[in-house]
């Protein structure tokens, strides 16, 4: 289970670089199940790599800022967009070539 946490600012943490062009900060999360709330960052030209994305637990994303291209659908995607993802949906690959900031949510579908 996820810590408790009354309101904070989170502009009081720090980013962290989770890797391949990805700053995060983690909101909340419980490293037992995977379960995840952060803001990603992706800098000017990430992308998600080549391949089609699927995982074992539902998704949910808010774009706060920026762009981000889906490869596959030829969509761009701008502030206030958002994705519900349930196990095993593809989805992606990504790229954004101004950088964007999104809230990022997991957890297991059980």
């Amino acid at each position: 289970m996820k810590a408790e946490h009354e309101f904070f600012a989170t502009g009081d943490l720090d980013w962290v670089d989770a890797g391949g062009g990805i700053a995060e900060k983690v909101l909340s999360a419980d490293a037992g199940d995977g379960t995840l709330t952060r803001l990603a960052r992706w800098a000017p030209g990430t992308a998600s790599g080549a391949e089609v994305i699927t995982h074992e637990y539902v998704e949910e994303v808010y774009l706060l800022e920026g762009e981000l291209t889906d490869l596959t659908l030829e969509r761009t995607f701008r502030p206030g967009d958002y994705a519900c993802r349930p196990p095993g949906m593809p989805h992606g690959p990504y790229r954004t070539t101004v950088g964007c900031t999104m809230l990022e949510t997991r957890y297991s579908a059980s």
